[in-house]
């Protein structure tokens, strides 16, 4: 979020995109329960994430995080997960917007690692 975006709004922001983002997560859900044993079992065996729905609510949470923190622009990070791995992406301004980005991910519970090597400092 860059500097003129007004403080009032990162709430609301991190309000929709946790609202949204719950709606896919429970899509998900709903998905997993119906899908056949076999085909869980073959997903799993493709290198799909063996826990779908904890992946999505961890992205979903650790990208809400990173919308309501302060000093880091939310909006220019990409998060993914695989089995507890949040992978962060994207460009920020400095190495304190990394440092505190792997800080927010780190504390949102079932994250196991996180990898920031796809975060870079520079114009956006």
């Amino acid at each position: 979020m860059n500097r003129s975006t007004p403080r009032v709004f990162r709430p609301l922001l991190a309000v929709a995109c946790a609202t949204g983002l719950s709606l896919i997560c429970a899509g998900a859900l709903a998905q997993q329960q119906t899908e056949p044993e076999e085909q869980r079992a073959q997903s799993a065996s493709q290198g799909d994430s063996s826990q779908p729905v904890n992946d999505t609510w961890i992205t979903t949470k650790v990208k809400t995080e990173l919308l309501a923190a302060e000093d880091v622009s939310g909006l220019d990070i990409k998060v993914e997960t695989t089995n507890g791995v949040v992978k962060l992406s994207g460009r920020v301004d400095n190495q304190a917007q990394i440092d505190k980005a792997v800080s927010v991910a780190r504390g949102v519970k079932g994250v196991g690692k996180v990898d920031s090597s796809g975060l870079n400092v520079g114009a956006k």
